[in-house]
């Protein structure tokens, strides 16, 4: 992605930044500290060093890891980043529930398949998102998804139905 259209999608958001309109107080804590805390991280110096927005997005995933704890995720290929943030987290092949996991917007039948396994705890990344909106947007709709966050570059979704459900646009 070129520098320009970095830019025109950071000013078109620029009004959904760092939590402002967020009246939920969980979601503007999840917001403001874990999407777009801006403090270098204990382990930062020791990620990889990566193209721009892989390293943008395994930074988001580091955070996500260290806010989350998660017990056994999927392997994939930011498991550096996941680790990093976990220490504790075993990554394996197969899991029977998702605690925290990230799938690519074009895997169909990865992303079906991971629903059957979530619950009011888990937590997905949507990776890719702008390069499949309707896709995206199918999936904020989708009623067995709760509170819904949409980062262009991936998406976070919560699948706490018991809360209301809420899709946020999220400068990132």
């Amino acid at each position: 992605m070129n520098q320009l259209r970095r830019w025109l999608v950071w000013l078109s958001r620029i009004h959904c930044c760092r939590g402002f309109g967020i009246q939920s107080p969980t979601d503007y804590a999840f917001v403001r500290y874990v999407v777009n805390e801006h403090w270098p991280y204990y382990a930062y110096d020791s990620l990889p060093d990566t193209p721009w927005l892989k390293s943008k997005l395994g930074k988001l995933y580091f955070r996500l890891a260290n806010w989350r704890q998660p017990t056994v995720m999927l392997a994939d290929h930011y498991q550096s980043y996941w680790q990093a943030g976990c220490w504790k987290t075993r990554f394996m092949n197969t899991i029977d529930q998702v605690e925290l996991a990230r799938i690519d917007i074009e895997d169909h039948d990865g992303y079906e398949s991971l629903l059957t396994k979530c619950d009011e705890r888990s937590v997905v990344v949507v990776e890719g998102i702008w390069r499949d909106w309707e896709r995206w947007h199918a999936i904020e709709r989708d009623v067995r998804c709760g509170t819904t966050f949409d980062l262009y570059y991936c998406g976070i979704i919560f699948y706490d139905i018991k809360r209301f459900k809420h899709n946020y646009q999220i400068n990132f």
